[in-house]
């Protein structure tokens, strides 16, 4: 079993928490998180994960609220769409956060 996790500053204020676990080859729990620091705390703006045995995307707003939406890819499609997605897009998603809205 290979178990790899590691943060990567992305702005200042801007992380990715990137985790994953793999058996023989295969991932079989991932977590990619994208993080923006307010208020003195790093606070969870959207993360990609397997947890509950489905892949999902969890989507939360300046005031704590969450929006579950579900993913139908397989675990390896869905860690590469994860990382790419806020590889590309976390200017937008703070943006948004930051705003109020849901990114």
């Amino acid at each position: 079993m290979g178990e790899k996790q590691y943060l990567i500053l992305l702005d200042v204020d801007v992380r990715k928490r990137h985790y994953h676990i793999t058996e023989a080859g295969h991932i079989v729990k991932f977590s990619v998180q994208l993080e923006v620091y307010v208020g003195n705390a790093w606070k969870e703006v959207l993360r990609y994960d397997c947890s509950h045995d489905f892949v999902h995307k969890d989507c939360y707003n300046i005031q704590r609220s969450k929006r579950k939406i579900a993913i139908r890819l397989d675990y390896e499609e869905a860690l590469t769409f994860a990382d790419e997605d806020l590889d590309e897009n976390w200017e937008v998603y703070r943006e948004r956060f930051l705003r109020g809205d849901f990114p």
